[in-house]
């Protein structure tokens, strides 16, 4: 499935039905009383948190959105049939904001959750509300209000317990699909992953959902690369787990590029729990690898952890680890 991260709609809820002018006709009645029943209500538009989609890519393709209106009322005192709510369906992690894209209207980040964004229509009052003693018999009623419309912007930031952050090709892809059931596409080449991935893996009696952010390069920040459209992805996780490849020549400037470019970018990125690791150990020697880790210990002030996904080595050591985090971070929710 391809992946879209926002998309901008037009949705208007439903108008309420007009009330009915009517009078009631029975045998033997000459003068029947007003009947006119009441009209219905619009259909509201609702948005609806779905657990299992991680896209806004529905909304690319079809960007108007109408709720039914209300049913007019009829006689006999009938009120006309109320709409059913227009529901919207939208990936866990959405946020809505008015037609300006500043003005955030509301944050979706629980699944199952319904958010009611725009009311229908009140139905209008049927011509039985207006008789009175100097009208007995009122041939007026009262139509539906119209329903609310506007257009809105869908911004999905994914929700994920632990974010994978990196230089393209630094094994992040290979990890995730490795630790969880998650298949991207995996080529030894910057710039495979162009769309953030996400994957459920299990640790004790723990799950979390990990997310493979696109490669981030220099410059990322201002929109460099794949930009800074991914990096928003990473403000919902509680822990980064930074990946370097260590068959690299200089891994502490890696690290440092990467640390820059999430302090830039703001929103408290840079202060995330973090777990460094050094992947694809099973391309170097021992002696350069405790090189490289003596190095990059001492310019992250954090313990580094040595996996290859490839060998299927330090990967219970990364699980455990990611756990402790995780499992700590939604303890103090």
């Amino acid at each position: 499935m391809k992946f879209l991260d926002e998309a901008k709609i037009f949705i208007k809820s439903g108008d309420g039905g007009d009330g009915c002018v009517s009078f009631r006709r029975e045998k033997y009645v000459e003068f029947g009383g007003p009947d006119g029943g009441d009209g219905g209500r619009g259909g509201d538009i609702v948005l609806l948190a779905e657990e299992n989609l991680n896209t806004l890519i529905d909304y690319r393709y079809r960007q108007h959105f109408v709720a039914k209106n209300g049913a007019h009322g009829r006689g006999k005192n009938k009120t006309g049939s109320s709409a059913d709510p227009l529901v919207l369906k939208v990936p866990t992690g959405t946020q809505v904001f008015e037609e300006d894209k500043k003005t955030l209207f509301t944050d979706i980040t629980k699944p199952d959750q319904r958010i009611e964004v725009l009311v229908g229509g009140k139905g209008g009052l049927g011509n039985s509300h207006f008789k009175g003693s100097r009208n007995q018999a009122p041939k007026f009623s009262q139509p539906g209000s119209l329903g609310e419309e506007k257009w809105i912007w869908l911004r999905l930031k994914l929700i994920a317990d632990a974010g994978l952050v990196g230089l393209p090709n630094s094994g992040k892809s290979t990890l995730l699909s490795v630790l969880t059931q998650a298949k991207p596409k995996i080529a030894n080449y910057p710039f495979t992953t162009l769309n953030p991935n996400l994957g459920v893996t299990k640790f004790k009696d723990i799950e979390f959902v990990l997310a493979d952010i696109p490669g981030l390069i220099e410059g990322a920040h201002k929109g460099i690369g794949l930009g800074h459209t991914f990096l928003s992805h990473v403000e919902r996780c509680t822990t980064l787990v930074h990946l370097i490849d260590s068959t690299e020549i200089d891994i502490c400037a890696n690290y440092h590029t990467i640390r820059k470019e999430l302090k830039k970018y703001g929103f408290n990125l840079v202060n995330k729990d973090e777990i460094v690791v050094l992947t694809k150990i099973d391309l170097i020697q021992n002696k350069e690898l405790k090189d490289k880790i003596r190095d990059l210990e001492k310019v992250s002030g954090k313990r580094v952890l040595k996996i290859s996904s490839a060998d299927r080595v330090g990967l219970t050591e990364l699980s455990k680890e990611i756990y402790s985090y995780v499992s700590k971070n939604k303890q103090h929710k």
